[in-house]
């Protein structure tokens, strides 16, 4: 196919927010602005649809391939996608419209603004999940700092000064070090086209200190325990969008690149620093679980659980098993979804009564049914019951973790239980509660925009429970070749 069907996903959203920009609407409630952003990302869905219908799943090999140079002789502009990256874009351009479609009621001022920033994330995502050059990845991974830093920043809460720097003082210099590593990677063997590397190997003698280098980077972005202290901070501080799209897609960046990158290019510190990340996605879960257990703020609790459900995602990665990384890649696109309807579900409740606390609702039943219905899929999608998205990903993270060490698979089932505890916990107090605030009674039910929002969300969150094969199809081969391949690398280079 001669039509650069990548490229023309990473730049159509750049092109809307470019211009909209420089639209001469003086109005932040101009609705042909709202409209050009939907336009645009929902546009940007229907190809990354197109996209997933001219994939061949059958062939492990990247397709799509653009590779076009950018500094002759230093860099390439490459990129391409295999049955592992194409589902992290069909989230990330299914989440933007949904995105867009809620600043109708959560963002009063300078939404000109705020359109541009949320397009302009979606093309540096995008970007992220099909860079075939380690440091066209990087200027992407990094660029997408600057977006959510202004979301943050400009349109969050009380806090959002605070917030938005430590988020991007935690994540660049996380980073610093990824950046020495690219360079150390292409002074060692001229060239940091990925796929190239694949082929010829990082000397064994480098992989620790690169492999560390990579995972400074990508521990913060999960993030994993004890780098994750930034995300409670970002997410109670941000709007309702940024929350969406840092929760659902933003941290699915590091997992991506967990396995892309440190697991593709370093096998054997991935090896060796097996223990490592076991311990760190253990404490993961069961320390931020119980933390989760303790809070009264609702994004605050959702904030640690995505902490605790991306401990079962780098714990899958690292068992280094088919059932381990497909469900690892399951939990993430399942996560985005569920993550992102949480979030969206406590906006809501924010725009109606200003408080996220759980002790200021209750009976919520009662006033609210239907949204009642919606939250109750939502929490049962988080806490991973059978027939819904959510149980697919624990389930196979949970086998292939089996396969490798009983104790580490039985205290990271564990942390399913305490999730039960805290989400359950929540819905509890928040829905069927006493109905103590009188005021409560005055609140209206779910609207059609909040309704068709939602909605969008429950339905694949069902269908992917029951119906998990579009997903594990698409990434089985893609997973197998990929685990072949490291394992002769192991095996070639112990052999020496």
């Amino acid at each position: 196919m001669d039509f650069p069907i990548l490229s023309s996903l990473i730049l159509f959203p750049v092109l809307g927010a470019l211009f909209i920009f420089f639209s001469k609407s003086k109005s932040n409630s101009n609705i042909t602005i709202k409209y050009l952003a939907l336009f645009v990302s929902t546009a940007n869905f229907v190809l990354s649809i197109y996209l997933w219908l001219l994939f061949d799943p059958s062939i492990s090999d990247f397709q799509f391939l653009e590779d076009r140079s950018w500094i002759r002789g230093f860099i390439n502009y490459k990129v391409g996608i295999d049955g592992i990256s194409i589902l992290f874009i069909l989230l990330t351009t299914f989440i933007t419209p949904l995105c867009v479609i809620s600043v109708n009621n959560t963002i009063k001022n300078r939404l000109k603004d705020f359109l541009v920033a949320i397009l302009v994330m979606e093309s540096l995502m995008i970007g992220v999940f099909c860079s075939l050059d380690l440091v066209i990845f990087y200027l992407f991974f990094e660029g997408g700092l600057i977006p959510m830093f202004l979301i943050i920043g400009i349109w969050g809460g009380a806090r959002r000064v605070y917030s938005a720097f430590k988020f991007f003082l935690f994540t660049l210099l996380g980073s610093v070090l990824m950046l020495v590593a690219i360079i150390s990677i292409y002074w060692m063997t001229g060239t940091t086209d990925v796929t190239y590397l694949y082929s010829i190997g990082i000397d064994p003698k480098y992989q620790n200190l690169l492999w560390l280098a990579f995972f400074s980077s990508f521990a913060v972005k999960t993030p994993m325990w004890p780098f994750h202290t930034w995300l409670p901070d970002a997410h109670v501080e941000a709007p309702t969008a940024g929350s969406v799209l840092l929760a659902a897609i933003l941290l699915k960046m590091a997992g991506y690149g967990f396995i892309r990158f440190s697991v593709g290019l370093f096998p054997l510190a991935s090896e060796h620093f097996v223990p490592l990340i076991y311990v760190l996605s253990l404490v993961a879960i069961i320390y931020t679980s119980l933390v989760a257990l303790m809070q009264e703020d609702m994004k605050k609790l959702i904030a640690y659980s995505s902490v605790a459900h991306m401990g079962f995602v780098t714990l899958g990665i690292f068992t280094f098993t088919q059932q381990g990384i497909e469900g690892s890649i399951f939990q993430m696109i399942s996560h985005g979804l569920v993550s992102a309807a949480l979030f969206l579900s406590v906006g809501v409740l924010y725009e109606r009564t200003h408080s996220r606390l759980i002790k200021d609702y209750g009976g919520m039943v009662s006033i609210m049914p239907k949204y009642a219905i919606v939250l109750m899929v939502f929490t049962l999608g988080a806490v991973g019951l059978p027939g819904t998205s959510g149980f697919v990903g624990e389930f196979l993270i949970l086998m292939g973790a089996f396969k490798k060490n009983f104790l580490v698979a039985t205290i990271a089932s564990i942390g399913v239980i305490l999730c039960a505890a805290y989400m359950l916990w929540m819905y509890k107090r928040v829905i069927f509660g006493d109905l103590l605030n009188i005021e409560l009674k005055k609140l209206d039910d779910l609207n059609k925009t909040e309704i068709f929002i939602l909605t969008s969300l429950v339905l694949p969150i069902i269908l992917f429970g029951f119906y998990p094969d579009p997903i594990l199809n698409t990434t089985e081969v893609s997973i197998r070749d990929f685990l072949e391949e490291y394992n002769s690398n192991i095996i070639s280079i112990v052999s020496k």
